[in-house]
């Protein structure tokens, strides 16, 4: 999307650019993914470093669990910080960069341990690997993610990474709720790509999609009459004119498929209206295909 909406040139231009920044945009997403998990490892250390003193002055502690060492004790944390092929990639990648912006972490660090998320766990006294991993899914929810420092930081270090923020949060959430203390340390690095079908399909879509904006276009124009015309040249455009593209282009994707997909999409890059606008403006296509009889999915079952 981010590719298509950049995309400045015509019809008739030659794509290869356009590809290259694609894969190159989805490869820094990944990098996205890795530096927040480089993150949450050095939260975890400076939960172990700030524990050490503590004990060594034996002041502040109060009885119970103290705030730091949940944090430190964390069986999420410690599987993050423990698995090797996740910390030589980001070791080989270079992504650990928060041994230089140390003031990030020690910003969370702070409203981690202060928030009522944390003091909450700490009054149930309960240490179970779902009552850790809980803990974490709140805070990283409710702490990091919307965090407006750490938003700014990401925006300096990699302009694409504020669009690539939305969808790498909710992939880590997700990752989160599936983990198993049994999981492989694969777990934690999922592939980019499921396989070279899914890579061909991100170039191929991209084409197409370029290859017949002007089609695409004028056949949206006909069904968005009395819309606003800085919606269609603006990112619901784009989404409109990617979901046709699939619906012409790609006999074996349903239709519900893709309109789900871009009300997906929609909620997290546009409008809070977008993916109504989307969503009528898709269906009515979708009608006049099957009254037609153009553009039928192959496949049984598929609609």
């Amino acid at each position: 999307m981010q590719s298509l909406y950049a995309y400045r040139g015509t019809e008739s231009d030659n794509f290869s650019k356009d590809e290259k920044f694609l894969l190159h945009s989805l490869d820094s997403m990944y990098d996205l993914y890795l530096s927040i998990f480089a993150l949450l490892t050095e939260l975890h250390k400076k939960s172990v470093d700030y524990n050490k003193k503590i004990q060594q002055t034996l002041s502040n502690i109060e009885e119970g669990r103290n705030m730091p060492s949940m944090i430190e004790s964390n069986k999420v944390l410690k599987i993050i910080v423990s698995n090797a092929k996740l910390q030589e990639i980001i070791k080989k990648r270079k992504l650990n960069f928060w041994d230089l912006d140390f003031e990030y972490v020690d910003i969370l660090f702070k409203l981690i341990n202060n928030s009522s998320i944390t003091q909450a766990y700490a009054k149930t006294g309960k240490t179970s690997f779902e009552a850790d991993k809980n803990l974490i899914i709140n805070i990283y929810s409710e702490v990091i993610a919307p965090n407006d420092k750490l938003y700014e930081y990401f925006e300096d270090k990699k302009l694409t990474w504020v669009d690539d923020l939305p969808i790498v949060n909710t992939a880590i959430v997700k990752l989160f709720r599936k983990l198993k203390e049994s999981n492989p340390d694969t777990f934690l690095l999922p592939e980019l790509y499921k396989d070279e079908e899914d890579r061909t399909f991100a170039t191929t879509l991209l084409k197409k999609t370029l290859l017949n904006a002007s089609k695409f276009g004028g056949e949206i124009a006909l069904k968005t009459k009395n819309w606003d015309a800085d919606r269609l040249a603006s990112v619901d455009g784009v989404l409109l004119k990617m979901a046709l593209c699939e619906f012409q282009k790609f006999p074996s994707i349903p239709y519900k498929v893709t309109i789900n997909e871009y009300l997906e999409i929609a909620k997290e890059y546009s409008t809070p209206k977008s993916s109504i606008f989307i969503n009528g403006i898709l269906d009515r296509i979708i009608k006049e295909y099957k009254e037609e009889g153009l553009h039928p999915k192959a496949g049984r079952g598929l609609l």
